[in-house]
């Protein structure tokens, strides 16, 4: 009897390691293509060792956690979608058939998932947006840091000292260097701390907003994590849905400089 419970428990883990190794994602090879595109069209970013440099510092340890003007919104769509990476995107989708070919309509599309006002915290106004969260970053309760994965607003916060970088987040193997274009950092802001965040370096706001946008639309599930490799970096673009709008969307960067790539052996 009790042979025949050690094997069925033997057989029960082997199924659940399976169904483990089985959820695990796998490399999204058409959008990591698209987004590469992206990259090669984003003419706005900037260089590292040329228009900006990055002291990362040491490793970051263990901590605990710690009103809209419509016209300038609409300004603001109005650049993004006049640059080469948000008009690739938007061929992308309509060939998708997930945006409509019509330029005013596509307008009202992405102002939907990243302006639109909505309540995050329950008893409170219409307080918050996607754009807000991703790029500006907010407070809950006044107790934790949410949101903020720009670096723009990084740099500004700390050149006027309301943020101080803690150091990065990485594994062993995979230390970050001055050209990584994500990091994953630990930070405080405004005397709270964010133990794990998570931005794109350098990118220019319209490439973030093109690729994030195109992970939302391609994904129905309120929260969507997908694989892809840009440039040198392996790594999972996570978009969660607020209704019809944007939740949240960060980069995780798995690896860098190439390292997810199989080295050739030596002969």
């Amino acid at each position: 009897m009790a042979a025949s419970r050690f094997h069925r428990g033997l057989v029960l883990l082997a199924v659940f390691v399976s169904g483990l190794k089985a959820s695990r994602l796998t490399v999204n090879t058409e959008l990591s293509a698209l987004f590469n595109e992206f990259w090669t069209l984003d003419v706005n970013r900037m260089q590292p060792g040329v228009d900006y440099s990055i002291l990362v510092q040491g490793k970051a340890g263990y901590v605990n956690q710690g009103v809209h003007v419509v016209r300038e919104n609409n300004l603001f769509l109005d650049a993004v979608m006049g640059t080469a990476v948000m008009k690739r995107a938007h061929r992308y989708l309509v060939g998708k058939g997930k945006s409509n070919s019509d330029l005013r309509l596509f307008k009202s599309q992405l102002y939907l998932i990243w302006f639109r006002l909505y309540h995050r915290q329950r008893n409170a106004g219409m307080d918050s947006s996607g754009f807000e969260h991703v790029f500006v970053g907010e407070t809950k309760s006044g107790a934790e840091i949410i949101g903020f994965h720009n670096w723009l607003q990084f740099y500004l916060q700390e050149k006027h000292g309301h943020l101080d970088y803690k150091g990065y987040k990485a594994r062993e193997q995979d230390i970050p260097d001055q050209d990584d274009h994500v990091l994953n950092l630990q930070f405080s802001w405004h005397g709270l701390v964010k133990p794990v965040g998570s931005a794109f370096v350098g990118a220019s706001p319209e490439f973030e907003m093109a690729l994030f946008t195109v992970v939302f639309l391609m994904n129905t599930d309120r929260s969507s994590t997908v694989l892809v490799n840009i440039d040198q970096c392996q790594m999972e673009l996570v978009v969660i849905r607020h209704g019809r709008s944007l939740g949240t969307a960060y980069p995780r960067l798995l690896s860098s400089n190439s390292r997810h790539l199989p080295r050739s052996q030596p002969h």
